[in-house]
């Protein structure tokens, strides 16, 4: 199971949990960046009206791809370059995984329903922490 989170200082913008058997190719990753354009008009407008999003990803060959490229032009967004073989972890490795992971060790998941439950209620109660200290609720 793979999950894909867009966060920025006041919290998660948007996340999705992979579809099973699915793999992150190009097409599907502007799929994903068309969902969470729809969530930055309804989360944070004042980002797309005044056209001030800066995207950090990785080089990622669905993100470097041209119709990926082409996408990101289209939305006018920046993107900020990422360092090829970088040894540095983002934050989301160090804060928002760790944390998940912490969180949920030991638990048992009945299916796919119950995990985005799981991960909607962690988000809901880390809501409060995320832009000044990160994900540290470990429950």
């Amino acid at each position: 199971m793979l999950l894909s989170v867009w966060w920025d200082v006041q919290g998660i913008i948007h996340w999705e949990v992979l579809p099973l058997n699915q793999t992150i190719n190009a097409a599907f990753y502007c799929l994903q960046l068309d969902r969470l354009h729809s969530n930055l008009v309804a989360k944070r407008p004042g980002l797309i009206n005044r056209r001030g999003v800066i995207l950090h990803h990785d080089n990622a060959r669905p993100h470097a791809a041209v119709i990926t490229r082409q996408k990101l032009l289209g939305f006018g967004w920046e993107v900020l370059p990422h360092p090829p073989y970088s040894p540095h972890l983002a934050p989301t490795d160090y804060h928002l995984f760790r944390a998940l992971n912490n969180s949920f060790s030991q638990k048992i998941f009945d299916d796919l329903d119950a995990v985005k439950t799981a991960i909607q209620d962690f988000f809901t109660r880390n809501r409060r922490n995320f832009n000044t200290v990160g994900f540290i609720s470990y429950q």
